[in-house]
């Protein structure tokens, strides 16, 4: 790492935060490792602006690494729903449970350490042990991949292991020895206000006199996208099973995969015979049925697109409870589960 010589990168960065820069966000005050470490896993795939709201929940809640080591899965995934991406949530819970039964009280202070912990790579446990303890460790998140793209000039998908090398060798070579945490925090809000994506404020740039980017008019087009792909489509029934006592039938799905561990409706394929499958694989009788309007819901990978179809059926209770994976699910009642986006949306559009 290099000291802060006057006109370097780091110098300006830390100029232009100490006027411009995010000083108030929820984990900054007070920055607990726990808080950082919360927001870090939060902020991997989401952007400030929604992790905020959930991030406030999520601590009201389980305030310390012990609460939320001694949560329940299926209560900590509920305060997760809504933001996807849930191997997140799951590592979290895990990592917080693996640091209790090792006897400790708080997270370990090193990058090599925190790489051990499910969910945290180098760039993450970088960012926890410069936001909490100020050492010198450098970072690579999405905001700062972008930067340090357009100031270099440096082409080739920032996903690919030589753009990435390039790359971690540049955030090495320009993160200070002091004040290490006030410059995370700079260079990623740099990306996130105005180095943006699409639309970059190039003019409020503190960086924009000798940004290769802008020199070479080449802004738009770094970074360099990955190859778009078209993403395939998948159909499917999710079916609304409603028992006598108004309850819905949800089951949990398995921790690997697609909402990993969430309660969500039984599936069947289009167009299959919504009474023949309640019949064959659920033993249950149906009175009536109803379809609903088709819900689209978009992964990395693939679109999905959902037709619930809701069914009244005579509830044989004791043959399926009989199987933990399934449950009848009241719609206010006081036990948390998480519950995957699309079908809270399902849900709640029955109350409506």
């Amino acid at each position: 790492m290099v000291p802060l010589p006057e006109n370097s990168i780091a110098s300006r960065l830390l100029v232009w935060f100490d006027q411009y820069g995010r000083k108030d966000l929820p984990w900054q005050s007070p920055r607990t490792s726990y808080r950082v470490w919360v927001s870090e896993i939060m902020l991997q795939q989401t952007q400030v602006t929604t992790a905020i709201p959930y991030f406030e929940r999520f601590i009201e809640r389980f305030d310390s690494l012990q609460s939320l080591a001694a949560a329940d899965e299926d209560e900590v995934l509920h305060y997760w729903s809504g933001l996807g991406y849930y191997a997140r949530c799951r590592n979290l819970h895990k990592s917080a449970r693996l640091i209790v039964e090792q006897g400790q009280s708080d997270l370990p202070d090193t990058v090599e350490e925190l790489e051990t912990l499910p969910g945290i790579g180098r760039s993450t446990a970088a960012a926890i042990v410069a936001q909490v303890w100020n050492k010198p460790e450098a970072i690579l998140d999405g905001n700062v991949k972008r930067v340090l793209s357009r100031y270099q000039c440096v082409t080739g998908w920032t996903g690919s292991s030589a753009v990435q090398k390039t790359l971690w060798k540049l955030a090495e070579e320009y993160t200070p020895e002091k004040r290490v945490a006030d410059y995370t925090q700079a260079i990623m809000d740099l990306g996130a206000t105005v180095c943006k994506r699409s639309k970059p404020m190039c003019e409020d740039c503190p960086l924009r006199s000798d940004c290769l980017a802008l020199k070479n008019d080449c802004v738009d087009v770094l970074p360099t996208p990955k190859k778009k792909k078209v993403l395939p489509e998948k159909r499917n029934q999710f079916i609304v099973i409603k028992n006598s006592q108004q309850q819905l039938l949800l089951q949990k799905r398995p921790p690997a995969g697609i909402w990993g561990s969430l309660w969500s409706l039984p599936e069947s394929e289009m167009d299959s015979d919504v009474v023949e499958f309640c019949s064959n694989e659920l033993g249950l009788k149906v009175i009536k049925q109803e379809e609903l309007p088709v819900l689209k819901h978009s992964f990395s990978h693939y679109h999905l697109f959902i037709t619930p179809v809701v069914v009244q059926c005579e509830s044989y209770d004791d043959k399926i409870m009989e199987q933990k994976e399934w449950c009848w699910y009241q719609r206010d009642q006081s036990d948390v589960l998480g519950l995957p986006a699309p079908v809270s949306a399902i849900i709640n559009s029955l109350s409506e």
